[in-house]
């Protein structure tokens, strides 16, 4: 048996593979917790290839929780116990993971609701350094899932905000079961504020936020109606959140160093790629000549019913808006293009942009005829659109070289 991981410490073996503490979160689980812990040892002695431990983490339970974890971990030698008197599940992550010696770090949930045969999948993802968190979603187009209409209802409305409000790229923030590499994990989580169940959603939104990589694996997902989430109140609480996030990222106080994914760089030694550089300029030459034409095709109709100024000022609002998001996403990548820095800059070059633009379109006689003057403003919003890729290619590279 592989000796790697036992309750407390990491030991040497001849093979350097990663080691994973998978941490269990428990309230007053006294019904749920011994069956739950037997069938996961169970499952990883006979097929989990990678060195492993189990750590239960009490919250404070009222009932019998915690001495029936302190029977389990003396019945296995990968079983660890540890006891807090905060409640919640992102206080049992937190206090887990900080001090857990193995590489990469996991959870589940205690109902085992998420199945098994994921685990390995997630977690192969961080120890290849192909991501540096991962974790299962019950919303891809090959999971499997039973669950109540409600939750299914409030799950996809939760995922659909996320993404349209915060341009996740992840589907599922929600599924108790995740996993990530320690040492990235622990900087970011030190600005993670939520000791609760947004503890998940706060911790990927950070993640992306500074540039790392969100692994998803498709799981088969069982719901226990003996559960304590409370659904709707878990749902306010992470409105509440979201509010709060969304303030600390405007301020960028969401800005954490942590260590990310390494350059993208050819495996082959003489393999010829593209320059950075032009690479980021064809896309954002791209980018630049689809709101062009977005906004000749917006200043058109609004010109019929505006003056020049306000109808400038609405049509370059929303080329902006795409703009500026389509090549934080697209050009720059998340790394080079934090939402704080790059929307602060955006909006100095919409205002310099409005003050030039307005100045072509007001200049111009009447007599000029629309057509021209539609044809005068998106020539000068290319022009500054160049000016634009300029100075927001000097920032980043600056940034990413750093």
């Amino acid at each position: 048996m592989d000796t790697r991981l036992r309750a407390g410490t990491v030991v040497d073996a001849p093979a350097r593979l990663a080691t994973v503490d998978i941490v269990i979160p428990v309230y007053n689980e006294e019904r749920a917790l011994p069956g739950c812990v037997r069938t996961l040892t169970a499952f990883l002695d006979d097929s989990f290839p990678m060195p492993w431990r189990i750590t239960i983490v009490d919250n404070g339970s009222t009932d019998a929780t915690w001495q029936i974890a302190q029977a389990l971990a003396s019945g296995h030698s990968r079983v660890h116990a540890r006891r807090l008197e905060i409640a919640g599940r992102g206080a049992a992550l937190k206090a887990a993971w900080r001090d857990s010696p193995a590489d990469i770090v996991a959870y589940m949930d205690v109902d085992l609701s998420t199945g098994l045969g994921a685990l390995f999948p997630m977690v192969a993802s961080l120890a290849s350094g192909h991501s540096e968190i991962a974790i299962g979603t019950r919303l891809a187009h090959t999971a499997r899932t039973r669950r109540s209409v409600k939750r299914e209802v409030i799950s996809r409305g939760y995922n659909t905000l996320l993404r349209v409000g915060f341009g996740a790229r992840f589907s599922d923030a929600q599924c108790g079961f995740k996993a990530a590499r320690a040492d990235v994990i622990r900087p970011l989580m030190d600005r993670v504020e939520d000791d609760a169940w947004f503890f998940d959603t706060e911790l990927l939104l950070l993640a992306e936020h500074n540039g790392l990589r969100v692994h998803e694996v498709p799981v088969d997902w069982v719901e226990d109606l003996d559960s304590r989430v409370r659904v709707v109140r878990t749902a306010v609480a992470d409105l509440k959140g979201l509010a709060r996030l969304t303030w600390s990222m405007s301020t960028g106080r969401a800005t954490v160093d942590v260590a990310g994914p390494a350059e993208l760089a050819p495996v082959h030694p003489d393999a010829v790629v593209a320059e950075p550089k032009v690479a980021k300029l064809v896309k954002f030459a791209a980018v630049g000549a689809f709101t062009s034409v977005l906004y000749a095709l917006l200043y058109l109709p609004l010109r019929e019913v505006l003056e020049p100024a306000l109808c400038n000022l609405a049509a370059l609002v929303l080329t902006g808006v795409v703009n500026t998001e389509a090549n934080r996403r697209w050009t720059f990548g998340r790394r080079g293009g934090k939402r704080t820095g790059m929307h602060l800059r955006a909006a100095a070059v919409f205002l310099s942009n409005y003050a030039v633009t307005t100045a072509v379109v007001v200049g111009l006689a009447p007599a000029a005829g629309r057509l021209f003057e539609v044809a005068a403003v998106v020539a000068t919003y290319g022009v500054l659109t160049l000016l634009r890729f300029i100075a927001l290619d000097r920032w980043v590279f600056a940034r990413t070289r750093s």
